[in-house]
């Protein structure tokens, strides 16, 4: 069986799901170590290690979406 490609529109809809559920997890880790922090449950360290993963998860999302751009605007 013979694949065919994606239209560009296609690959976008398909950027735009993907994109949303890992803004959504990377929100979470984040808000799961700040609550984490304000309510001392757990080392202190620990805690920042857990939000320090949800902000490096945040940059790869950023990182994603300035490549994705640049291969949309050309």
């Amino acid at each position: 069986m013979k694949r065919r490609a994606l239209s560009r529109k296609e690959e976008f809809d398909i950027l735009k799901i993907v994109s949303s559920k890992f803004l959504l997890f990377a929100v979470f880790v984040l808000g799961l170590g700040f609550y984490r922090l304000v309510f001392i449950i757990g080392s202190f360290w620990y805690n920042i290690a857990i939000m320090i993963a949800g902000i490096v998860l945040l940059i790869l999302f950023i990182i994603l979406l300035v490549k994705e751009y640049e291969y949309i605007k050309l």
